[in-house]
């Protein structure tokens, strides 16, 4: 779901015809073997649904977990967008499809699906990707997979979307759209690398790129840490003393990814007082919103009682009740997953990756650059109440990349605006690097402000500037 979750020690169809195993439909072929016909206690929907695995690794017993879901209306003229949920280690199916920005949330029971109304697939098609290997269903049937870091995701990656493009032809020259949220700051950038860098070998087929967006991202971790602490003492969570303690103390140019961070004993000393003041009764992701009690949940769960726990319309229970529904063997069955019958049960975020700690250090900027230097527009999004990587270390980097760009203001820094009301404030600078705020959302910004998330989406895949005027014709 998330950058650094486990790491609390510093933040917390109708007529269909079936040829040669692919479902035709409208003249565009489909797998029909990982065609999704409904899944448990779904509603009625009229797109399509898809899930199953794409080898990436034949010899090692290497593959990766998928679930695509067709745009809601007219899906053949639609693009395709790759959403990748971070972690290290977390899941892109649990997060971003089941929790954030798709067609379904869990039902309070754990054992049925609800409409999510502002799903991303009004806009697009959506493809969601277990990654890597050890996360949420895709395995490998080599132990030492597992043993992983940002290298060797990006290349799978790479062998991933190259052969699930020969399950799917039909998108193979659409548009192409990559996204994602937290340590998919370096997922997407470095996968996007590897597919440009792929277009430039390549004789045949190409990937048809027209954008890059990425929410909360870890871009850079001498600024995003600081940048946690200077939230916890803007917000009153922490005192103006250990404020100060860290401002002196702590040398975040030295700060490493991995424990003890390279810190002094004194920077280490005040970090730990500003954790154990912020507490574990504050949703780090989210800190406006109230807990989940675990306990609590998953024994009304066990007895078949609701669980959802609402704090400002949000669903803070919803990833216990996604656990359960996953882990439930006819939902597995329906999705054409754990077909290998793993030896542990679904889980949002992977224990079974030991993934690189020292990868986090890696400065993501240049490839920013790269990536804007093939005229691909970027775009950085931050919810405003994530303190995990808040929009205050995040807009200081856009700003220097655009420097170093040599990039003017092509947007001044304004107020954008959704159904009247102010959906965030963005800059643009030019006219391929974007910086949008997202007010009131959080760390997973479509799972806080669904629709001021889907409009901030629809507007990135149309290429279309924010609105800076109450009146929006997305509004309609």
């Amino acid at each position: 779901m998330c950058f650094f979750g486990e790491m609390r020690m510093f933040w917390w169809s109708f007529g269909w015809l079936v040829v040669l195993g692919l479902v035709v439909d409208g003249g565009e072929g489909y797998p029909e073997e990982d065609l999704v016909k409904s899944l448990p206690g779904q509603p009625k929907v009229g797109f399509k649904q898809y899930a199953g695995y794409v080898n990436v690794d034949v010899k090692a017993g290497r593959s990766l977990f998928y679930y695509f879901v067709e745009a809601e209306v007219d899906p053949d003229h639609k693009p395709l967008t790759l959403w990748l949920n971070g972690g290290p280690g977390c899941s892109s199916v649990g997060g971003g499809a089941f929790t954030e920005l798709g067609p379904f949330f869990p039902r309070g029971d754990g054992r049925a699906l609800r409409k999510n109304s502002k799903s991303w697939n009004k806009a697009s098609n959506l493809l969601f990707v277990e990654s890597p290997a050890g996360v949420g269903w895709s395995y490998s049937n080599t132990s030492t997979d597992y043993t992983t870091g940002d290298a060797s995701t990006a290349k799978d990656m790479h062998i991933f979307m190259t052969e699930w493009f020969k399950k799917f032809p039909a998108f193979q020259s659409r548009d192409l759209f990559l996204a994602g949220e937290s340590y998919a700051g370096h997922y997407i950038p470095q996968l996007a690398v590897a597919l440009l860098e792929h277009n430039d070998k390549s004789s045949g087929a190409k990937f048809n790129i027209k954008g890059v967006a990425i929410g909360n991202p870890l871009l850079r971790l001498d600024r995003d840490v600081p940048s946690t602490y200077e939230f916890f003492w803007s917000h009153g969570m922490i005192s103006d003393e250990i404020g100060l303690a860290i401002m002196n103390e702590c040398d975040f140019e030295d700060y490493t990814y991995s424990s003890p961070h390279n810190e002094s004993d004194a920077c280490n000393q005040a970090i730990y007082d500003a954790n154990k003041i912020v507490g574990d009764y504050i949703n780090n992701y989210d800190v406006i919103v109230d807990v989940c009690y675990p306990s609590i949940v998953e024994q009304e769960l066990r007895l078949k009682k609701m669980a959802t726990k609402i704090s400002l319309g949000i669903d803070v229970c919803m990833s216990y009740e996604r656990r359960y529904y996953f882990n439930l063997p006819e939902v597995q069955q329906a999705l054409h997953a754990n077909t290998t019958n793993l030896p542990y049960s679904w889980s949002m975020c992977s224990s079974n990756v030991n993934y690189s700690d020292t990868d986090g250090n890696i400065n993501i900027l240049p490839l920013l650059k790269q990536i804007m230097q093939s005229q691909i527009p970027v775009w950085i999004f931050s919810g405003d109440q994530d303190s995990v990587v808040p929009l205050l270390g995040s807009r200081t980097l856009v700003r220097e990349l655009a420097h170093d760009l040599q990039f003017k203001a092509t947007v001044p820094y304004g107020a954008w605006f959704h159904k009247g009301q102010v959906g965030g404030w963005a800059t643009e600078y030019g006219n391929l690097l974007t910086f949008a705020t997202v007010r009131g959302a959080a760390h997973m910004v479509p799972y806080a402000q669904p629709a001021r998330a889907l409009h901030l989406f629809s507007n990135f895949v149309r290429g279309q500037r924010l609105p800076n005027t109450t009146k929006s014709v997305l509004d309609d």
